[in-house]
């Protein structure tokens, strides 16, 4: 069953959401750690760029597997013919 654009792009913003707050979590721990010292608004700016990255190869892939399965499969030889 294929799945349509705007429900890959609608799982692709949930799945990134999720992530974004997750990763926002994370990086106000583990930035400091490394010595990264930002304040809350750059922190949320940076989350922010990786997150617009995550959604738009979140939805590309979603979209080439969906356009991947969809294909049919050829035989790789015809009946009656060796290889």
């Amino acid at each position: 069953m294929n799945q349509s654009r705007k429900s890959s792009l609608l799982e692709a913003v949930v799945n990134v959401v999720v992530d974004f707050e997750i990763s926002l979590g994370a990086q106000f721990v583990v930035f400091p750690w490394f010595g990264i010292l930002v304040d809350a608004r750059t922190n949320i700016q940076i989350g922010g760029c990786f997150t617009a990255v995550s959604l738009a190869r979140a939805y590309f892939l979603r979209r080439l597997f969906n356009w991947w399965v969809s294909q049919p499969i050829e035989p790789r030889y015809k009946a009656g013919s060796s290889p």
